[in-house]
């Protein structure tokens, strides 16, 4: 039980997430969460030296820096009423664990079929989306999801990772590359465009077969913007990337010029203070939509520095390390550092504790900097 905990641990935590997408099974996956968080906080105490072991491993130092750093941060500006914050510190520290130790501990996994499996959980949730609601093109579609850019995410790199896959496509892959990126496109969300095209140039760079496809979807894109429906190209092509995104920006923003120094805490990330905000925007204006004004609003301008040198610098060096590559799990895992790092931009990426992309993220750092120290794999 311990050890399947252990080499398992992160894909439950993320394909927990599936349940916390949906408004209906919120409730459970919360509880799974607690419970996940608890277990796998008990077997880290009961085996010290292993913990210890895996935590200072070199591959994931970054995660034990940023760890530190939330500690430092909790231990200056807050105290032990803020349950919140506390809780913030403790489930990202749990968080950042879970990755280390299944990476660890089971490795071959995840640089293989572990992709296999999130493929066919994103597509239980796309046929689950459409049995409920099968017009994907009368409004933003957003299936079973809470979010359509929420579904746009899961089908967006469900989208990658079939792209980028190392093995022959079978019939059956082919429809679903075809099937995530028509919901993907019926979404509505602009940044899907982002990330498709990103697969594309990583899979097949500046080639011709690119050049053809980017016609092919010039094509498409003037097709569709000339249609009465809600898709991203609809709105790509009727507004920018951040039309909508200037007043959440802009008042993001201004909720970090209030506390520039320290930051609004642990527990604030996405925040924005709602008392500068005016009474007909109140309601609209709900979060940064930005990851970095996020983690400026969070922590403040230093230690946000520090944190962007890390993951900026971590980033790099893994992106150009396997910057060769065009297809297996160091391309698709590339595809996420680079897709998060863009989407970063307009959404608030890696910030949350039970976000589907942010943890995929954190994951993708972690596993790629375990492959580039060619560490054995441990098998206990």
């Amino acid at each position: 039980m311990v050890s399947w905990l252990l080499k398992y641990g992160a894909a439950f935590f993320l394909f927990n997430t599936v349940l916390l997408s949906v408004q209906i099974t919120f409730n459970f996956g919360y509880q799974i969460f607690l419970v996940l968080m608890v277990l796998f906080s008990f077997v880290l105490i009961i085996h010290p030296d292993n913990t210890k072991r895996i935590l200072l491993n070199k591959s994931f130092s970054f995660m034990l820096v940023l760890n530190a750093i939330n500690l430092v941060y909790w231990l200056l500006f807050h105290d032990l009423s803020e349950l919140e914050a506390l809780k913030y510190l403790l489930a990202r520290g749990v968080q950042f664990s879970i990755i280390s130790v299944s990476i660890f501990y089971h490795y071959e996994y995840y640089s293989d079929k572990f992709f296999t499996h999130i493929v066919n959980v994103i597509f239980v949730i796309v046929v689950l989306g459409l049995i409920v609601n099968p017009y994907i093109f009368s409004s933003r579609y957003s299936g079973i999801v809470w979010n359509p850019n929420a579904l746009a995410s899961f089908t967006t790199i469900g989208f990658g990772v079939l792209l980028l896959k190392e093995r022959e496509k079978t019939n059956f892959e082919f429809f679903l590359l075809v099937l995530f990126l028509l919901i993907s496109i019926a979404t509505g969300s602009r940044g899907v465009l982002v990330g498709i095209t990103l697969a594309f140039i990583i899979r097949y760079g500046f080639s011709i077969k690119n050049i053809f496809y980017t016609i092919l979807g010039i094509m498409t894109f003037l097709v569709f913007v000339n249609l009465n429906f809600d898709t991203s190209f609809n709105r790509f092509g009727e507004q920018s990337l951040l039309y909508d995104r200037w007043n959440q920006l802009y008042y993001a923003f201004e909720t970090f010029l209030q506390k520039p120094f320290t930051g609004w805490g642990l527990d604030k990330y996405s925040f924005i203070d709602l008392s500068i905000v005016p009474y007909y925007l109140q309601g609209v204006i709900i979060g940064a939509h930005n990851g970095y004004l996020a983690i400026l609003v969070q922590y403040g301008a230093l230690f946000s520095a520090i944190i962007f040198y890390i993951i900026f610098n971590k980033s790099y060096s893994l992106l150009n390390y396997f910057r060769k590559t065009r297809i297996g799990y160091t391309a698709i895992y590339s595809f996420i550092i680079l897709y998060t790092l863009l989407a970063a931009i307009y959404e608030s990426l890696m910030t949350g504790i039970n976000e589907f992309h942010t943890i995929m993220f954190w994951f993708s750092l972690a596993l790629l900097s375990y492959s580039k120290t060619g560490n054995v794999i441990h098998e206990d």
